[in-house]
């Protein structure tokens, strides 16, 4: 099916979901996750009118940078191994994945200008998820203050994958109750205005409790081998 198609109902319901949220369509950006397909997939999206790209690995990016460059607003959205910053650090918007000081620093230090970054927060608690505990969020967010170019513009996180509905509300709705406790914190570095939740199978759920990125991969652009 052609992205141009898939937006298309992507668009219709995340509008629904705004109207059961009492949200602003405006307020929700699209990000189309273009890990599992082609440069040509990618271009497809942009043509359609997705401004957001994702990658979760520095080749991937930088194989479709090579290309498409800084058509879009690129955003890094696995997890990002100090190592690695070095190779995209200059051509993405947001980092997605911050959570611990030694990435920090090395963002900070590689940065030519103020990097958008979210800090990733482990709300359901699972083994196999990165990030942070809700409870070393805060004292984590607050112990960034000296790093010039580090703008803490929100939170991330994934809710767990299961058909309870209940269960993916309460992640999302807890995620948008710690951001709410950082904005009222009014740290001039972290304006913590973002919540990066919500993938193809519970965005709509997540644009509910308050999302303002939602990240979707194969609902939009697809699989490719």
């Amino acid at each position: 099916m052609r992205v141009a198609d898939n937006l298309i109902q992507i668009q219709q319901q995340i509008n629904e979901a705004c109207i059961k949220g009492n949200r602003n369509p405006d307020d929700v950006k699209l990000i189309a996750v273009t890990k599992y397909v082609s440069i040509e997939r990618a271009q497809e999206a942009l043509e359609a009118g997705v401004n957001h790209l994702g990658e979760n690995r520095d080749e991937g990016l930088l194989a479709k940078w090579e290309v498409i460059k800084d058509k879009p607003s690129w955003h890094f959205i696995g997890s990002l191994q100090k190592r690695k910053v070095k190779n995209i650090i200059n051509k993405v918007e947001y980092i997605h994945s911050l959570d611990r000081l030694s990435l920090a620093e090395e963002i900070n230090k590689r940065a030519k200008q103020k990097i958008k970054c979210l800090v990733q927060v482990n709300i359901s608690g699972e083994e196999s998820k990165h990030g942070l505990t809700s409870e070393e969020a805060i004292v984590f967010i607050e112990s960034l203050r000296p790093y010039e170019n580090i703008s803490v513009e929100g939170l991330m996180t994934m809710a767990p994958f299961t058909e309870e509905e209940h269960i993916i509300r309460d992640c999302f709705r807890k995620l948008r109750e710690l951001r709410d406790q950082v904005q009222a914190l009014h740290l001039p570095f972290a304006p913590c205005t973002e919540l990066s939740m919500g993938m193809s199978n519970d965005f709509q759920i997540a644009i509910e409790e308050g999302a303002t990125m939602v990240r979707i991969g194969t609902a939009l652009v697809g699989e490719e081998g």
